[in-house]
């Protein structure tokens, strides 16, 4: 049940909230949606849930929850939580997002939020009316924001081109044991549905849904060295993509994305020319655009972005996840006024197939040779 709290402007309750797979070892919920949650005096961390008692019981010390949960059902099931945060692995998403939103929970599901198509409409279509929010965070972030009202004010006059560079530092000819399940076709989380979904989605952000998709991709490092074992694993899924896209703006965009390739500039950039001038995002984080801040610069004046709601990093979190929990606040502050309004703002599980299916046309484009 929401509990009462003292005054709050945005809201007259604290969303509860219950993170499943907030680990202290390797948790990106530990690295973005902690600190995101502790920034919010809207949001209190509730619960959280692993699989494993110990696990459990250390993450709920660690980030000061209320409670933990070794059954992510039964976090699910506590009638106290209005908010369920999966933050596990994809093939794992599934089971646990129906449950939540069969309990009629509002749930915030990382992204991607299935491991197929199909899967990603499934959830899509048992949301109802309930609030739901994926894990696409880079869109939210302050500077994409300004930037997406500088190319509907149409202040760069006619879009004339635009260009992506974009790196990350996963999917590259070494890994874990850990994260060998991103190389393999069937979970679903492999280069493409993770770090191309990420980028086309701030693509689309900016410069409106993607229409015509002409791609090539390649499998640079067909085995890859677990480090940890020594062990090689078979690559099974791209890790190098290549397109242009048209956009519902009429900008054809140039889109290449890098993966294990160390560069000396920025990680990520977008550059969009129009008749009457041209803006710039670039960010520098090596894990790509989803993590981190972005900076705009353009050749037309615009107001300063926004600063973000959340800037710090969780007690646990390695250095190299500074700034993990930047986009994923604004994902939470998108999602609170939605809750305490009645509305439904926040990219949720309905935006979350569109991406799914956007990347299935990359993939059958890159394949077949046929523009989608």
């Amino acid at each position: 049940m929401h509990q009462p709290k003292e005054h709050n402007a945005m809201s007259d309750t604290v969303i509860r909230v219950g993170i499943i797979g907030a680990d202290t070892r390797a948790s990106w919920a530990g690295a973005s949606h902690i600190p995101a949650l502790a920034a919010q005096p809207q949001y209190t961390l509730a619960a959280v849930a692993t699989r494993h008692e110990e696990s459990a019981r250390a993450a709920a010390e660690a980030f000061g929850a209320e409670r933990w949960f070794a059954d992510p059902l039964e976090l699910i099931r506590d009638p106290s939580i209005d908010l369920v945060t999966v933050a596990v692995k994809v093939p794992a998403h599934r089971d646990l997002v129906l449950a939540a939103l069969a309990a009629n929970k509002a749930v915030y599901s990382e992204s991607p939020l299935g491991a197929t198509v199909a899967q990603t409409e499934e959830m899509a279509a048992a949301t109802g009316r309930l609030h739901t929010a994926i894990g696409l965070q880079g869109r939210l972030n302050p500077s994409v924001r300004r930037a997406a009202e500088i190319v509907a004010e149409g202040r760069l006059g006619r879009l004339l081109s635009a260009r992506v560079g974009a790196t990350t530092f996963g999917n590259g000819p070494e890994s874990m044991s850990a994260y060998k399940y991103f190389d393999k076709a069937a979970a679903g989380a492999g280069f493409l549905t993770i770090a191309a979904g990420h980028v086309l989605d701030v693509v689309e952000a900016v410069l409106g849904d993607v229409s015509d998709i002409d791609a090539r991709t390649e499998i640079l490092w067909p085995e890859v060295k677990l480090v940890d074992t020594g062990a090689i694993t078979v690559r099974e899924v791209p890790d190098h993509l290549d397109a242009i896209v048209k956009t519902a703006s009429g900008a054809p965009v140039g889109v290449q994305i890098l993966a294990g390739v160390p560069v000396p500039d920025a990680h990520f950039s977008l550059e969009v020319r129009g008749s009457d001038g041209w803006l710039a995002l670039a960010g520098n984080h090596p894990a790509g655009v989803r993590v981190g801040d972005l900076t705009l610069s353009s050749s037309v004046d615009f107001d300063a972005p926004d600063r973000p709601v959340a800037t710090g990093a969780g007690p646990t979190a390695a250095e190299i996840w500074t700034g993990a929990s930047i986009n994923v606040g604004e994902v939470y502050a998108s999602l609170a006024r939605d809750i305490a309004n009645g509305t439904h703002h926040t990219p949720g599980f309905h935006h979350a197939a569109h991406n799914s299916r956007l990347i299935a046309r990359v993939d059958q484009a890159a394949r077949t040779g046929i523009r989608q």
